[in-house]
């Protein structure tokens, strides 16, 4: 049976409606994401240019903390002579650097958490990463390439293409590195496989729910590689992201 013409119209109509919502979910959900970015990196006055983004970061709890990767200050604190600090968006054209400094830090699922001196940050929404599923949309923002393209945070989607453990064991021994086998030792834990492109400096990262805006997990572009693709001889174009369960375990041990 031939569907009617008003009955194909309406259709039409109702996806057009529908994906009309859908970016105007993601346009709300950025907006309320962004004020809470901040680029982290290292500060040395003799250098040239003194500040060097390492990564991501963003608000959380009372705003006066930032989380990111504890990696990224790894990179930054290698040399003793570089003080530790977020650049903040104080509008279009204008940002700000402030002092932070290591509150605490969480080597087995790299994340960290910086205070932050200065007024407080607009802090993101931890949601619940316990219910995300495969094929869920997601999304996050940072720096791709830190200080090369300015300070001006990129919002990128894709989705949730698996949820699977941190590390698999390899099918020959020869190829086990030594990550690999301390995090098979600690034992394995969930994580986020995403289908879209980030970068170096998206380490720390947000990603988040394009319907609520809800931060849904960190994107780590590092460590989880290390350990995941030990057997590839050379890394993925694939991105990974560890769940925001566990930066929120984080987050209520500092009392915050």
């Amino acid at each position: 049976m031939n569907t009617p013409f008003w009955l194909r119209c309406l259709i039409l109509l109702s996806l057009v409606a529908g994906g009309g919502a859908r970016a105007a979910d993601m346009v709300r959900a950025i907006e309320q994401v962004k004020p809470s970015i901040v680029a982290v990196g290292g500060h040395k006055a003799t250098n040239s240019p003194a500040f060097v983004i390492q990564g991501t970061g963003f608000a959380v709890g009372n705003g006066s903390v930032v989380a990111t990767n504890a990696h990224v200050i790894n990179v930054i604190t290698s040399d003793a002579e570089v003080t530790v600090m977020v650049q903040v968006r104080l509008s279009a054209t204008e940002s700000q650097l402030r002092p932070a400094k290591v509150a605490v830090v969480d080597k087995e699922h790299d994340l960290a958490l910086l205070r932050i001196e200065g007024p407080p940050l607009p802090p993101a929404s931890l949601g619940d990463s316990e219910g995300v599923r495969e094929g869920q949309e997601v999304a996050f923002t940072g720096f791709p390439i830190g200080s090369v393209m300015g300070f001006f945070p990129v919002t990128h989607r894709g989705m949730v293409s698996a949820v699977t453990p941190v590390a698999i064991p390899v099918p020959n021994s020869q190829k086990l590195s030594e990550k690999l086998i301390h995090r098979m030792r600690q034992g394995s834990f969930p994580i986020f496989q995403l289908d879209a492109v980030a970068y170096p400096g998206n380490s720390g990262s947000p990603i988040f729910s394009p319907e609520t805006g809800e931060v849904l997990g960190v994107i780590n572009m590092v460590v989880i590689k290390s350990t995941k693709e030990a057997a590839l001889a050379q890394p993925s174009g694939i991105t990974y992201a560890v769940p925001v369960a566990f930066l929120k375990s984080l987050l209520a041990g500092l009392g915050r």
